[in-house]
Formats: C-alpha cells, sequence, structure tokens
C-alpha cells in the first residue's frame, strides 16, 4: 500500500500574488506528492496550501519552499487577522492512507531538523510531534505572536526543540508537527460588529467552557464587509460540522445576526461531511446512500450546511485515487 500524507503548509502571506506564486514554486510537479492547492486570503494575510502525497517525496521539495518563504517575506511588515509566529507559521502532517501517526512524527522531526539545519530557523514541535505537554497545543506555542516571541523564546520553558533561543530576524519561528485530520472551518456572520463574533467563539470554543476539540475566535474580513466566527475542529468525530453551524445559527439570533454561509478552508475528509450531512437527511426523512457520488455529497453539503466556495475537490478522498 503506497503511504499517503496530507501536508498542509501555511505562510504568512495572502496579498501579494507574485511573492506566493514563488513560494509555492519548489511544491509543483514533483514525483510521488502533488500540490493540490494554495488559497491566499487578504484578510488573514495568509495562505493555506494542501499537498497530499507520499510523504518521502515531500521532504526535500519542502525545505526550498522554506527557503523561498524566507527570501520572499519579513515578518516585521505583516499584519493580518490571523495570528502567526512565522513566514511559514505552521506544517502539520497528517496520516490519511498506509502511515501511522508515529511515523507523521518521524517525518515533522526529520524535516525540523533539515530545516534548521539549513537555514538556522528556529523550530517548534506541536500536537503528537511536541516535546512536552505543554507545546501540544499550537496556540499556546504562538501566544505573542512574532512581536511577543522575540522575548518567549528566551524564557527556557520556551526554547525552540530546534535551533537558537533566538528569532530568525525576519522569518521568525516555524511550528512542525503530526496530527489526525482537523477540520478549518468559518462560519460567515451578516454583522461587522466583531465583539458580536468574539462573542459566539467563545460560546464553542474550550478555553472558554465551550465544546471540547474545538478552537475559535473571531475575525472581521475587510474585503468582503462582515465578520467570521473561524475555527478549528480538531476531532470531529466527537464534534462534528453541523454541531457547530446550528450553535452558531442559534446564539446569533440573540442579536439579530444570521448566519450568511460558512466555508471549508484546505480540504476535508469524506467522513468528516457524512457524519453532518446525516443530521440534516434524518431530519428531513431523506434516505442516506452510503456509495452517494462525491458530487451529490457536495450538493447536500452547499444545502444543508452553506458551504461557499465549495466542490467536489475539497474532499480528500477525490485526490487519492490518483496517487493509488
Amino acid at each position: 500500500m503506497n503511504k499517503i500524507v496530507q501536508c498542509v503548509p501555511n505562510i504568512s502571506e495572502g496579498r501579494d500574488l507574485d511573492k506566493i506564486e514563488k513560494i509555492v514554486q519548489p511544491l509543483k510537479n514533483n514525483k510521488g506528492f502533488k500540490l493540490v492547492s494554495y488559497e491566499p486570503d487578504q484578510d488573514y494575510n495568509r495562505t493555506v496550501i494542501t499537498l497530499i502525497g507520499n510523504p518521502d517525496d515531500m521532504i526535500d521539495p519542502l525545505v526550498a519552499f522554506f527557503k523561498e518563504a524566507l527570501n520572499h517575506i519579513d515578518m516585521n511588515h505583516h499584519k493580518g487577522e490571523h495570528p502567526r509566529m512565522g513566514a511559514v507559521d505552521v506544517v502539520p502532517f497528517i496520516p490519511i492512507e498506509g502511515v501511522s501517526i508515529d511515523e507523521c512524527v518521524s517525518y515533522a522531526k526529520n524535516l525540523a531538523e533539515k530545516v534548521n539545519t539549513s537555514l538556522d530557523i528556529p523550530i517548534y514541535l506541536y500536537a503528537q510531534a511536541a516535546s512536552t505537554s505543554d507545546r501540544e497545543n499550537l496556540p499556546t506555542i504562538r501566544k505573542g505572536e512574532f512581536e511577543g516571541m522575540k522575548e518567549k523564546i528566551k524564557d527556557p520553558t520556551w526554547n525552540p526543540d530546534y535551533g537558537k533561543p533566538q528569532i530568525h530576524e525576519t522569518f521568525g519561528v516555524t511550528a512542525i508537527g503530526a496530527r489526525i485530520p482537523l477540520i478549518a472551518y468559518n462560519i460567515d456572520l451578516d454583522t461587522d460588529d466583531l465583539d458580536i463574533a468574539k462573542t459566539l467563539a467563545k460560546t464553542i470554543r474550550k478555553s472558554s467552557g465551550g465544546f471540547q476539540y474545538i478552537q475559535a475566535g473571531p475575525a472581521y474580513l475587510e474585503e468582503k464587509g462582515h465578520t467570521q466566527v473561524t475555527m478549528n475542529i480538531l476531532d470531529y468525530k466527537k464534534n462534528p460540522i453541523y454541531r457547530m453551524y446550528e450553535m452558531i445559527h442559534m446564539e446569533a439570533l440573540r442579536y439579530n445576526v444570521k448566519v450568511m454561509s460558512s466555508e471549508i478552508v484546505g480540504l476535508v475528509p469524506k467522513d468528516a461531511i457524512y457524519r453532518s450531512l446525516i443530521y440534516y437527511l434524518d431530519m428531513h426523512h431523506i434516505a442516506y446512500d452510503k456509495h452517494m457520488s462525491l458530487n451529490q455529497m457536495t450538493s447536500y453539503a452547499i444545502k444543508y450546511l452553506g458551504f461557499r466556495d465549495f466542490d467536489s475537490s475539497k474532499i480528500i478522498e477525490y485526490h487519492i485515487e490518483d496517487l493509488s
């Protein structure tokens, strides 16, 4: 069986398309894996990149990708809605097929060592690859962001796993890790009031007494003129997408705010959509066919979960067939 992982590097550039093209160039047209997508967001000033394929073939191109990010991004001039601490902010390895989470940890450590050795970029290991329990949670590592990390990294508690206790003056620091699939999911609100989005985010996120496995925060999308509740669903089997969608719908009514739509950032496992569609199809007395096409599943997801800018190519399984 082929080894297949999903790897999702995030870079702190979402506005300069010429720079983005140069940075992702080393990830294009490689043997053994494919660059599925790269999705710039001007408001977040961030680009989410998705790779699928054999992790052994990804390592050297990823090192070259880090070098391009170092050449083209200066974090001293970066502003955006999304928290960030480095030019390449985070790189997770995610097991999909024929590979274990422990193997993904090994790939994360291999990449971290090569990037630090060749480019002198300090690196934290996170999630399943974390060296200590207080480094499992990415927002905990990233707290203080690029600006605050200049002093934080000098604290012996926060010395990097690879590199000197000093940030790279233009690149910052990065986190590399291994994790199970998470859902990067945002819910669009028909208000420009960031305080409402902040309150709604607090109702669902674990750290504020909300749902387990949910990280959430507010964002204002200047380009679109409305706010979002932006979240990571860390375990969609324990807290499915529909639960977050319906909860925000319900809580938003208290402020006379409506949910306009929602979006998936990056890719989503077929199983994650399946677990949410069952809720809606049962409610409408529609029989669920486990063998329905990805196009049919996509149609239902747009109808019941309000997905925008979504098609079947956003589902992981759409891409795996090419790699088998």
